[in-house]
């Protein structure tokens, strides 16, 4: 039986453009004369079709900007598609912000009640799993205390902890894993097999890579609103990192727009492990090294060789570079060259990540050479660690002041 379809299903919006309020009023007199005319069509998906059986795990993958939570958005009800047909059979909820439902000036206990009734649970269900919700979430010392005195840990455990109770027919999960630590992850995920197990259907939209690996047994891979892959979730994984080039993203913003000058040239980046092998997949905490092979074409005094990860879940990067303390390139010679970054400990947390590699000059006005989302890297759990991202660091243990110059009574 098919608890989900999806035929030919397109989504579009309209984008108004804007203009720089910067020009003052030659800005607002082109903004006044745009009124009333049409505005830029961006589909969001187009022509998808798929189908999801009872009973059956899917997860969808993609980059950012790929139509992912558009199709979240259409089966929650959120928007309507503008063409196509969709039939959903059986009650559907959506686990998409977990505790996005709390009030910050009632307890963990109230909370649990008005989020389970804004997630379509009844009172007397809820009364029925209150003890199995706070079990779950670990927060049982500090049920009673207003959660605006909680941890950000012990806020999400509890939301995901509620979510995780419903029983509809039809799951719709969208990043709900990147919650609490690392134990509490693998918690979530027993839950989610134990729903698997009891006959729902759930449909999975995340990042996390390994999670759809040891979740789902079937994957959709989308780019630019369209299907491009439909199988068994390590084929379709692979493909993912291989056309992980073929796209943009708003990466694009921390290269300036400008004419490469193509003097030397990107052959090649990869990140290797201790034997010199590529790799695809790391882990927090763990030794890096990337390598960037390029040959030059004409001798320059003045390069630069940047880095650019970008992290595709919350639209986040960070920069590598050879530049010197004060921005100072360096001399390359005519014909091919190495150069490798090396961590002793990564400090990426777990998810997909996308390097992009350039060579400037350190005016950094003269680009030469640019090559966008030329690798795409996975990280999985490794060092136990919280936010963000990891600062690698080290610690000692030292004497206080007044402990070291204070003289003995008597």
């Amino acid at each position: 039986m098919i608890d989900l379809s999806l035929e030919r299903v397109s989504k579009r919006y309209r984008v108004q453009r804007t203009f720089d309020s910067r020009v003052g009023s030659r800005g607002l007199l082109q903004r006044l004369r745009s009124i009333g005319r049409r505005s830029d069509e961006f589909w969001a998906l187009q022509d998808v079709s798929f189908q999801v059986a009872r009973g059956e795990t899917l997860g969808i993958i993609g980059h950012n900007g790929a139509g992912k939570s558009t199709i979240l958005k259409l089966l929650s009800g959120v928007t309507t598609p503008t063409s196509g047909e969709m039939r959903i059979q059986g009650r559907l909820s959506a686990l998409i912000e977990v505790g996005s439902g709390f009030h910050p000036e009632l307890t963990g206990r109230e909370n649990v009640f008005l989020s389970g009734s804004i997630l379509g649970m009844r009172r007397r269900e809820i009364a029925a799993k209150l003890e199995r919700i706070i079990d779950f979430a670990g927060v049982r010392e500090f049920i009673d205390t207003p959660v605006k005195h909680y941890s950000s840990g012990m806020y999400v455990r509890l939301g995901f902890s509620i979510a995780a109770h419903l029983e509809p027919d039809i799951l719709l999960l969208d990043e709900v894993l990147a919650v609490g630590d690392a134990a509490f992850q693998v918690k979530c995920l027993d839950r989610i097999n134990e729903l698997h197990r009891q006959g729902r259907t759930i449909v999975f939209i995340s990042h996390d890579l390994a999670s759809v690996e040891r979740l789902c047994g079937r994957v959709l891979l989308l780019s630019h609103g369209r299907i491009i892959a439909n199988g068994s979730a390590r084929d379709v994984i692979e493909k993912y990192e291989s056309v992980g080039s073929g796209y943009t993203t708003s990466e694009h913003a921390v290269v300036a727009e400008t004419t490469l000058t193509h003097e030397a040239e990107i052959v090649s980046v990869a990140c290797v492990d201790g034997n010199d092998r590529p790799v695809t997949a790391l882990r927090t905490g763990e030794p890096t090294r990337v390598r960037v092979r390029y040959v030059v074409h004409k001798p320059l005094t003045d390069a630069i060789i940047e880095l650019y990860v970008f992290n595709v879940s919350y639209s986040s990067w960070c920069q590598m570079t050879t530049a010197s303390q004060h921005g100072e390139g360096m001399p390359l010679g005519e014909g091919p060259g190495v150069v490798e970054f090396e961590s002793d400990e990564l400090g990426f947390l777990p998810g997909m990540y996308h390097i992009s590699a350039t060579i400037i000059h350190a005016d950094h006005q003269r680009g030469i050479d640019w090559q966008h989302q030329c690798l795409t890297l996975r990280v999985d759990p490794g060092k136990f660690v919280r936010g963000s991202f990891y600062m690698p660091h080290r610690w000692r243990s030292v004497l206080s002041e007044a402990k070291l110059y204070s003289s003995p009574r008597g």
